[in-house]
This record gives structure tokens, C-alpha cells and sequence, in this order.
């Protein structure tokens, strides 16, 4: 064998691709398995990966208009209960997000609108920690570190933007 490969127990970010960065861990750009270079392809192919699938996704419902009936399924809880779910109106904030009309994409699901800031937010910071070299979860901790108490606070948003959709006074949050 005339290449030497790294034992199993190195440390994390030897150049491995560790955290979904793809090749490099924090051996830097270009830096992967025995010092060999990796195109800046490969580094960035998680992050690139993943905006392409949510690009891709907001072109279809930019193409099929979810105003007009038939072309996506009615939402299961809506149809039965005639109770407004956190996400309807998503689509047609996707469609209106697609189409350049925020304040249209708001008034369809404001949540939802909070939510396409949040991924984008996060995303960036992911893509500039791969641009940088860092790894994004593992010992070095996650992009964004997220708690338990994260987690119980986003729940208690959805669920109050939920109720108050569903009440006369908030009316206004209604697709």
C-alpha cells in the first residue's frame, strides 16, 4: 500500500469531513485525507445541496399556483375540524414568496414567512462556517446551538400562533 490513511481513532477535524461540511472537518479548504486537496465542491456540498432542494421546492409551488383548487391535497385538519393548522396557508405563502410578494406571503401564513427567515439565517451560517473551515456539529458544537428550552419555545409559538388564528381576534392570521 503506498498511500497512508488515518487510523480510526484520530482526533475529530483531522481533515475527515466531520459536521456536513463535506471533506475538511477544520483542516481547512482544500485540505482532505492525507493532505490531498478537495475542490471547493466537495466542501460546500451539504449546504449548496440543501439550497438547491429548497430553490427547487419553492420553483414547483412557484409554478403549480396552490390558489387554484386541485393542484395540492386540502389540509386533513381544516377539511374535518374547519380549525386552521400552523401551516395552512404555507403554500400559498411559498407561492407568494416565489412570485416576489412578501407582504401577500405574510398575510397567507406569517409563521410560516418566519420560518423561511429562520432557514435562511441558519443556512447561512452554515454555509459561512464550511466557507471557513469550521465544522458544523460535533465537539464543536451544532451551527446553531440549540437547548431544550429552544425547542420548548418555538413549540409554545406554534402553538399560540395556532390558537390565536383560530380565535375571531385573530383574524388577521387567517389564510
Amino acid at each position: 500500500m503506498t498511500e497512508e490513511t488515518p487510523a480510526p481513532t484520530d482526533v475529530p477535524g483531522d481533515g475527515r469531513g466531520v459536521g456536513g461540511c463535506g471533506a475538511g472537518g477544520r483542516g481547512g479548504v482544500g485540505r482532505g485525507v492525507g493532505g490531498r486537496g478537495v475542490g471547493l465542491v466537495r466542501w460546500l456540498g451539504a449546504p449548496v445541496g440543501a439550497l438547491v432542494a429548497v430553490v427547487a421546492a419553492f420553483a414547483f409551488v412557484g409554478l403549480v399556483d396552490p390558489n387554484e383548487p386541485g393542484h395540492y391535497p386540502a389540509c386533513p385538519l381544516l377539511r374535518i375540524t374547519g380549525v386552521y393548522c400552523p401551516g395552512c396557508g404555507g403554500l400559498r405563502s411559498a407561492y407568494a414568496i416565489a412570485h416576489g410578494e412578501p407582504f401577500t406571503a405574510l398575510g397567507a401564513n406569517a409563521l410560516a414567512v418566519l420560518g423561511y427567515l429562520g432557514f435562511a439565517v441558519v443556512w447561512l451560517r452554515w454555509f459561512v462556517a464550511c466557507v471557513r473551515g469550521r465544522r458544523t456539529v460535533g465537539a464543536a458544537g451544532p451551527v446553531v446551538p440549540l437547548r431544550a428550552v429552544h425547542g420548548w419555545v418555538l413549540g409554545g409559538v406554534v402553538l399560540g400562533f395556532t390558537v390565536i388564528r383560530n380565535f375571531p381576534f385573530g383574524s388577521f392570521l387567517t389564510p
